[in-house]
């Protein structure tokens, strides 16, 4: 099972960490988790390139433990407003996709929020 923890704070989505594989197919063919990995570097590249922000992000194979953070989406880290509620948004707008995945897919999938 994949678990996925999203940072939030006062409102707004900054980063989020996945651990664990999904177990939905074989390796090499897990249609599952090539989406969330699809979906994840959608958002970095998002954010480093179309925002023109910074995103940190670190990819552990061996302990299956990828972590994003975008701490431009928090007014204490930046004071472009349209660029905050973008990337926040963004990382919603995942978090509301995982959200809808976990309705066909619980037995592989766990989402959560957490206020940090």
């Amino acid at each position: 099972m994949t678990h996925i923890k999203f940072f939030r704070r006062n409102g707004f989505y900054f980063g989020f960490e996945e651990t664990g594989h999904t177990g939905y197919g074989e390796s090499g063919d897990d249609v599952l988790c090539a989406a969330l990995s699809a979906m994840t570097m959608l958002i970095i590249n998002t954010i480093e390139i179309s925002y023109a922000s910074d995103v940190e992000y670190e990819v552990n194979e061996g302990a299956t433990t990828i972590s994003v953070k975008a701490m431009g989406a928090l007014p204490e880290y930046s004071e472009d407003e349209k660029k905050q509620y973008a990337i926040s948004g963004l990382f919603q707008g995942y978090f509301f996709q995982l959200n809808d995945l976990v309705e066909e897919y619980y037995d592989f999938l766990e989402v959560e929020e957490v206020e940090a």
